[in-house]
């Protein structure tokens, strides 16, 4: 800027323009955008994923996860690809309320099953943020021995909102885990809720996780979670807590006993361990394996696998509805007067729905 002092009327007066000043972005400064990746071939995600490719393994769960149109087509041609090479997993639904050392206990189940050989996947379902939609917890961070294992993979999921918190894709990243020669596969899940009655249809054994001297033991909100256990195990039995941990047991054992007997003809037994110092980890697997034995020689593995394949179908017709409702173009342009007229008073939320369910069957003629 030229400065007014130094114009002719005032002679002998010259005030220096000063030093200019450099950009404040460096000018051999490129910005860096990542490359995005391009998508494979359906037949190149099946290859990668049957030869145990961890980073092709991962950008397919990806495609599942995503919900554009043009990844769930690829998405569900991988998964039908590789159903042939599905079945073959041992999968365990780990649950408990928050705090009760979910992350800690999985990380040393996981290093006992790994040390008879095989591979191990981790579903941890994260609670969403409402804000990014993005995992908040990253359980991934809180299994430090099994995050760097070689033969562990471990895959954080945003519950985005479902139903209780469940991963939408969860089952049918099961599929593509057991394809990659996972033999072994959990699924935790956010904490006690409906959560729970969903990993149940997608798991062959489902563990509870109780804590001890709580005070919420026998509480009535926990008998349909109880229900569904196959096996309860009271965590943190070290030190000065054991007593508390054995007592808690016996109340859970005492209280299994008035439940109606489960399908599988198995009692469920209640066991106490303490994760963050490894104790009696084998005791519980203990009580897995002779699980899964009993359950194999019955015949009820397989009628619980049927049951769930066709649980899972169901839900799929139904999903498939729901977003067929709502991206027709005919229901998305009625759906706000809809609500208008519901909130004015003008309809009841039941005719409103009809109305709408009436105009979606006359759109698909």
């Amino acid at each position: 800027m030229e400065h007014p002092e130094n114009s002719k009327e005032y002679k002998g007066l010259a005030v220096n323009s000063g030093v200019v000043q450099p950009d404040s972005v460096n000018p051999y400064f490129q910005a860096h955008r990542p490359r995005r990746q391009s998508l494979l071939t359906p037949g190149e995600y099946v290859e990668g994923i049957v030869k145990g490719d961890i980073t092709v393994l991962s950008r397919a769960v990806t495609l599942v996860e995503s919900l554009r149109p043009e990844h769930q087509a690829i998405a569900q041609e991988v998964i039908e690809k590789c159903l042939p090479y599905t079945g073959n997993s041992v999968r365990i639904g780990i649950s408990g309320v928050p705090g009760a050392g979910k992350s800690t206990s999985i990380d040393e189940f996981g290093l006992h099953v790994l040390k008879d050989g095989g591979r191990l996947a981790v579903l941890a379902i994260d609670p969403s943020s409402e804000r990014t939609k993005g995992s908040i917890l990253g359980d991934k961070t809180r299994m430090e021995k099994l995050s760097v294992h070689p033969d562990a993979f471990i895959r954080p999921s945003p519950s985005a909102g479902s139903l209780g918190g469940v991963a939408r894709k969860t089952r049918e990243t099961i599929v593509l885990c057991e394809a990659a020669g996972f033999d072994k596969i959990f699924v935790e899940t956010v904490g006690v809720g409906q959560s729970e009655t969903a990993v149940h249809s997608m798991v062959d054994f489902f563990l509870l996780i109780q804590l001890a001297g709580t005070g919420d033991e026998l509480q009535g909100i926990k008998r349909g979670i109880m229900e569904m256990a196959d096996g309860i195990v009271i965590n943190k039995a070290d030190g000065d807590n054991i007593q508390k941990a054995e007592m808690a047991a016996q109340s859970f054992r005492n209280a299994l006993h008035l439940f109606p007997a489960p399908e599988s003809g198995w009692t469920p037994q209640v066991v106490t361990y303490s994760g963050f110092y490894g104790l009696k980890i084998k005791e519980v697997w203990d009580m897995i394996w002779a699980y899964m034995d009993f359950v194999k020689k019955n015949g009820y593995f397989q009628f619980r696998r049927n049951e769930q394949a066709k649980y899972w179908m169901y839900e799929s017709i139904n999903e498939t509805l729901k977003n067929s409702f709502y991206n027709n173009p005919d229901i998305a342009a009625g759906l706000e007067q809809a609500e208008k007229n519901v909130l004015g008073g003008q309809q009841t939320s039941f005719t409103a729905a009809q109305q709408l369910l009436s105009r979606y069957f006359e759109s698909l003629k």
